[in-house]
């Protein structure tokens, strides 16, 4: 639904294959986190939430979706006992009838607030003082940049799109870490080398590994 996510998960899982992350794909969002979790790495890359607006009607009866509670209970325990959280670009729209999804992620997407301007090339600007995207420059690329985001305030963005929109961010979460990127909408997001590094870099942070940093 308005995204290819058969595609860009298995372009990610491929771009985390490079750094030893070993990938298991599934659109059971429920059914996938119905129990506590043994992994040490949750990836959401997904559009799934309530679509109150009218005009998703036509599309309520098939894609509508709650996140069941025990759903809401193994992230949380999976983040307690220390687990990486990953969340692509949607995953900011995901999960509106949970509260404390914006607390977990560090921002949401608002209705009506937040917007996107049409896909196409849009550049990226790096920040330092992270080991995520030390030496890393900036960027540009083809995708879709989410626009006016309710971020928290103690988010600290390590890249944002060239009118200073947050775009990637990382922040511990309980005893666990969260990364944020707000890109990602199509496969050709995951061919950009720097975007690659970022999100391989983004893994092993997330599963506390040693992280190597471009000079």
């Amino acid at each position: 639904m308005f995204h290819d996510f058969e595609a860009t998960s298995a372009a990610l899982a491929e771009v985390l294959a490079g750094v030893g992350v070993e990938s298991e794909i599934t659109e059971d969002i429920a059914g996938a986190l119905s129990e506590p979790s043994e992994v040490q790495l949750i990836t959401v890359n997904a559009l799934r939430w309530q679509m109150d607006l009218d005009r998703f009607a036509d599309l309520r009866d098939e894609w509508r979706f709650e996140l069941p509670a025990q759903a809401r209970t193994t992230l949380l325990d999976h983040l307690d006992r220390g687990g990486g959280l990953l969340c692509m670009h949607s995953a900011s729209i995901c999960f509106d009838d949970w509260q404390g999804w914006p607390r977990v992620l560090g921002g949401c997407w608002t209705w009506p607030k937040s917007h996107h301007p049409p896909l196409g090339w849009t550049g990226v600007r790096v920040h330092g003082g992270h080991p995520i995207v030390d030496g890393l420059r900036d960027f540009d690329l083809v995708d879709e940049v989410y626009s006016d985001l309710d971020v928290l305030p103690d988010v600290q963005p390590l890249a944002s799109s060239a009118t200073g929109q947050p775009l990637v961010w990382a922040r511990p979460v309980r005893r666990g870490r969260v990364v944020y990127d707000a890109l990602g909408h199509d496969v050709r997001s995951y061919e950009n080398e720097i975007h690659r590094t970022l999100l391989q870099r983004s893994a092993l942070w997330l599963l506390k590994r040693p992280v190597a940093v471009t000079d």
